[in-house]
């Protein structure tokens, strides 16, 4: 095997910024100030138009803040998915409320609206989609529900920056909607988060919150939390939102080369209206059990060179630290997914070259397995 080896995901750091980190260091500003300003500011008028935007430290954290700024708390249920990031429910189950799993639809690998109207209760207070993958969830559908329910909308569009649901920008419809700037997401500020809002009393609480409780110095008026960004981390994430742009339309390409070639495997479906930004490119092998999926994976690694990512092996709802919130429940999209999904690289640094070595290796190895 002499190719080189394709990594799954690949943050691009680059001279720009380490530029702009040399920058803050040189002017002593470390902690939140001027750079997380204009970072909040630049975000939102690129990526969360026309909502406000308030920075912390991670995706986790503008979840959680969001949450109890929308007063969740103890004693009431909010609906999310179980095919997610455990991110999703810990922040729920850490305001005191509990975490309500829903199915998924299995062709976008968003939350089913008709399961989301099954799990409804007198103590369902909102619903936090998840927009997975870069793919806008089923927004419309999701929003009636709640309508319908006098229910609160959440978005976790932690790998959804700049996706769009019928023109619109996601993160820009519910009460809030929470990014995160993890190395491996489409843009990165080395870690750090964002949240959008427009209910101004929600983002000053959200400001409260994030400053251990403190709108105005020594006058805590809630029990808080340090999530504030630092000016560095501010830095990192300016350097990438202009860039960001560019590198989602390369991630788009990519996904068209893969979807011409790829053979044997469901690619991923875009519904009319939504725009998808590729944060992972997820094929399905239709009927295959897990152990089927990993030896393809296996295959693509030894013999390819290539490196997949199997995100989600163990749903939310069976995990360890959250099966106490769904006793016997029974999720079978979920559960599909978990057993049929397979994530293959997308990143902007891919070459013509690479994409065809993946086409070529996926259906060499789905033929060889089936």
């Amino acid at each position: 095997m002499n190719s080189e080896f394709i990594p799954p995901a690949s943050p691009i750091i680059g001279d720009t910024e380490r530029n702009a980190v040399d920058h803050v260091l040189k002017t002593g500003m470390i902690a939140q100030g001027p750079e997380v300003a204009k970072f909040e500011q630049e975000f939102a008028e690129q990526v969360a138009s026309p909502a406000t935007c308030v920075a912390v430290n991670s995706g986790t954290s503008a979840l959680h803040l969001g949450l109890l700024a929308a007063g969740i708390g103890e004693g009431d249920e909010v609906i999310v998915p179980s095919f997610t990031f455990a991110a999703t429910a810990n922040s729920v189950a850490l305001t005191g409320a509990t975490p309500v799993f829903a199915d998924i639809d299995i062709d976008s690998y968003t939350l089913d609206p008709a399961s989301v109207k099954a799990s409804i209760t007198d103590r369902t207070k909102a619903v936090m989609t998840v927009h997975l993958y870069g793919l806008p969830s089923d927004i419309a559908s999701l929003q009636n529900i709640c309508d319908e329910n006098n229910l609160q909308f959440f978005e976790d569009a932690a790998q959804a920056h700049l996706a769009e649901f019928k023109g619109r920008q996601v993160g820009t419809f519910g009460s809030f909607g929470a990014f995160s700037l993890y190395p491996t997401k489409n843009m990165t500020s080395g870690e750090g988060g964002m949240l959008s809002a427009t209910d101004e009393e929600l983002l000053r609480l959200v400001r409260v919150y994030r400053n251990q409780g403190m709108e105005r110095r020594y006058e805590n008026e809630v029990i808080g939390f340090n999530y504030r960004m630092t000016d560095v981390h501010a830095a990192i994430g300016r350097a990438q939102l202009r860039q960001v742009q560019s590198w989602t339309e390369v991630r788009r390409a990519n996904a068209g080369y893969l979807n011409s070639g790829l053979e044997g495997v469901v690619t991923p479906h875009v519904p009319e209206g939504r725009k998808h930004v590729y944060h992972q490119y997820t094929i399905r092998l239709d009927g295959a059990e897990a152990a089927d999926r990993d030896q393809v994976a296996n295959a693509l690694k030894d013999e390819f060179n290539i490196g997949t990512g199997v995100y989600y092996p163990v749903p939310n709802h069976r995990l360890p630290s959250l099966a106490k919130f769904a006793p016997g429940l029974d999720l079978p999209a979920t559960e599909q997914a978990a057993s049929e999904c397979l994530s293959l690289p997308i990143h902007p640094k891919l070459g013509e070259s690479d994409l065809d070595r993946i086409v070529r290796g996926v259906n060499t190895a789905v033929r060889a397995g089936a």
